[in-house]
């Protein structure tokens, strides 16, 4: 295996990596930026306050995007297992 096949296999687990936790975190992103909003526009200092609607945004996401999200980790690892006799010789 040179060191191009190591840094091509790192850069589609990175890039995997960042696909597939994206939706999750851009909804956390996006639910605590409103929270924060509501709360400046309401002087409500309640550091606890966007603990739990951050939470129910993650689990929906994770509940709506879940079996993508696994479906590719799984493909993935599948390509990667399959390349591995290829790689070793």
């Amino acid at each position: 295996m040179d060191s191009q096949a190591v840094f091509t296999f790192g850069q589609q687990g990175l890039y995997l990596l960042l696909m597939v936790a994206a939706p999750v975190l851009l909804t956390v992103l996006v639910v605590g930026l409103v929270v924060s909003v509501f709360q400046a526009a309401t002087q409500i200092n309640e550091a606890t306050l966007s603990f739990v609607p951050k939470m129910i945004a993650a689990v929906a996401v994770l509940m709506i995007a879940g079996p993508w999200m696994l479906s590719t980790l799984v493909e993935f690892l599948q390509r990667m297992l399959q390349a591995i006799p290829s790689a070793v010789s």
